[in-house]
């Protein structure tokens, strides 16, 4: 009997407001949820706008602690209304000074697993991302769910190789990528950079981009959220560019295991001869 996951993804605009972001995304979790999906991610700091266009304190206040803030107890319960395993991008506070790009995972029974910080931290025109975020301490954790190992890169972090293998080597069968990504040439490398990813390390990976133009500077998010199987191809077509959008796959985990017997890459492996890539 194949092991198929129901997984889903969302992309959304901006409302307005953190309490419309918040209402709006557990609405598009319900949904989901009725259409027999077992696992959910959220776009990156889903219940803000992308306030990274611009350096200004006053988005400081839409931090808070994970697990104990508002937002994340809020979604604890709804991951028990559902059924779900939620994936939570959010602005993070662990104390005065200390803020983090983060994702939440709650187990479909309510339960909190942990949490995974963004790693990589841009700061160029229109992502001035190190003057809200630090680079994130936690490594790159696995979460045993309800449907499975899965983990979490963010944004920016799907540049890098390296936490995409870190997250295989440690079992991932599904890894998420919450982003706010805008036009222009990361287009072309949204479509490029993570197939690849789940090519080279033979997982499923959740795409998942913001959609629509935002209150701060002028980036038009793309939306073009999508699954893409261990094989690189995409499992039915992508969202919309310019629309919201519901995106529901099936993901048959069995396909991790003949992939991985048929292209042998962690066997293959040579870490004893990519000291180079981590000297000094």
């Amino acid at each position: 009997m194949a092991n198929v996951v129901r997984a889903a993804l969302v992309q959304t605009e901006w409302t307005g407001d953190k309490e419309s972001m918040i209402k709006k995304h557990a609405d598009y979790a319900r949904q989901a949820a009725e259409q027999g999906a077992q696992v959910m991610c959220f776009q990156e700091v889903f219940y803000s706008a992308y306030f990274c266009q611009v350096q200004e304190n006053e988005h400081f206040d839409d931090a808070e602690p994970i697990p104990d803030g508002p937002t994340t107890q809020a979604m604890i319960d709804l991951a028990k209304e559902t059924g779900m395993v939620l994936v939570l991008p959010m602005f993070e506070k662990e104390q005065d000074g200390f803020y983090y790009n983060t994702a939440a995972v709650i187990d479909a029974d309510g339960t909190y697993l942990g949490k995974y910080r963004k790693t990589h931290i841009p700061h160029v025109k229109g992502f001035w991302e190190k003057f809200y975020f630090r680079p994130g301490n936690t490594g790159y954790p696995i979460f045993d769910t309800r449907v499975g190992r899965i983990g979490v890169y963010i944004c920016y972090d799907r540049h890098f190789p390296e936490g995409w293998r870190a997250l295989g080597l440690k079992g991932a069968k599904i890894v998420f990528n919450p982003s706010a990504t805008s036009r222009g040439l990361s287009m072309y490398l949204w479509n490029l950079e993570q197939p690849a990813a789940a090519v080279a390390n033979e997982y499923f990976i959740g795409a998942i981009n913001r959609v629509g133009k935002e209150p701060y500077g002028d980036n038009d998010f793309y939306g073009s959220s999508y699954f893409v199987d261990p094989r690189g191809q995409l499992i039915g077509a992508a969202a919309s560019d310019k629309e919201e959008e519901l995106v529901i796959r099936d993901l048959d985990l069995d396909m991790v295991e003949e992939v991985r017997k048929t292209w042998a890459f962690y066997r293959d492996r040579r870490p004893d001869a990519y000291g180079d890539l981590v000297a000094p």
